[in-house]
């Protein structure tokens, strides 16, 4: 049996670690795992690993025709939306020209190009969005996601674009929050919390982003794909839930609204997706934000014990 060969970028964030775990537990998949720098995934059996800084094409041809995968899962981009922002140039070329130089690979060495995508493509005017509803993005972040995405649709490779929401999880490393383990962490302190009301999403767990994303590389299925959780929640909702979950004080939550708070990039107010064609082409079926939470409390029990 051949066994699929998927590399993926950005073995090193949230959603890059998630894929990792779950492809080495696929007895017909080898995973390649790439990232710029060292590995920082706790264990190292069950993949190769190999650096790759995806703004140096030369790295990324090199990488590419040495392991020669079948299918890239693109998950490696700058996604701090207020650093886009303010660092521009550095933004494009991470987001943008990085997908110029994997689409020249791809079509070199026939390799199907899986692209993450993001929410943050739309105005946020008309959410939840199906896949086919035009973009019209509010931030730099998303006008170089957009950007990218043109790369993609335009390109002459087979192509898929996973689009997601507001990804949760808990990364190996525990440096990067989440609005889980910020409220619960705010609360536990007894520290008095502002979240907005007038921001909506359906919140992503980075096991289930992960498990749209193998399903698509899997069947290669071309096309645009949202892949995010299926509950249409406002932060303030989020927060709740999380204190209801873990009997924290929800006293100590105040709603207010973006306006409050000033950042350098907007954000869309109303986003979401609708779930429809992922369900029926892929069999993609996410936890409720509920079952999320209960997942991120005992991997931090896990963590810390």
């Amino acid at each position: 049996m051949t066994k699929k060969r998927i590399l993926i970028t950005g073995s090193n964030g949230l959603l890059g670690q998630k894929l990792v775990e779950l492809l080495t537990g696929q007895p017909d998949i080898d995973t390649i795992a790439t990232a710029s720098g060292k590995n920082r995934l706790p264990f190292t059996n069950g993949y190769q690993y190999h650096e790759m800084d995806i703004t140096d094409p030369l790295q990324i041809d090199d990488v590419i025709g040495k392991t020669k995968p079948d299918v890239i899962i693109h998950t490696a981009a700058m996604t701090n939306v207020d650093q886009c922002e303010m660092e521009k140039e550095n933004c494009w070329k991470l987001n943008v020209t990085a997908v110029e130089h994997l689409i020249a690979s791809c079509k070199k060495y026939n390799v199907f190009l899986e692209h993450l995508s993001t929410d943050f493509i739309f105005d946020g005017t008309a959410g939840p969005y199906q896949e086919e509803d035009a973009p019209n993005p509010v931030s730099f972040y998303g006008w170089s996601k957009y950007a990218a995405e043109k790369l993609v649709t335009s390109s002459d490779i087979r192509w898929a674009i996973a689009r997601t929401v507001l990804v949760y999880g808990i990364a190996h490393d525990m440096s990067r929050s989440n609005i889980i383990l910020w409220v619960k962490k705010s609360l536990e302190e007894g520290k008095a919390i502002k979240v907005v009301t007038d921001q909506f999403r359906t919140p992503t767990l980075a096991e289930d982003l992960a498990e749209g994303c193998f399903l698509i590389a899997k069947q290669e299925a071309e096309g645009i794909f949202n892949i995010s959780g299926k509950d249409f929640l406002t932060p303030y909702e989020m927060a709740v839930m999380t204190a209801d979950y873990f009997g924290l004080e929800k006293s100590l939550i105040t709603p207010t609204d973006a306006s409050a708070f000033t950042q350098p990039a907007k954000r869309p107010p109303r986003t979401g997706f609708d779930l429809k064609k992922s369900r029926n082409v892929l069999g993609y079926e996410p936890h409720t934000f509920r079952e999320g939470i209960a997942l991120l409390a005992e991997q931090a029990i896990t963590k810390t014990d």
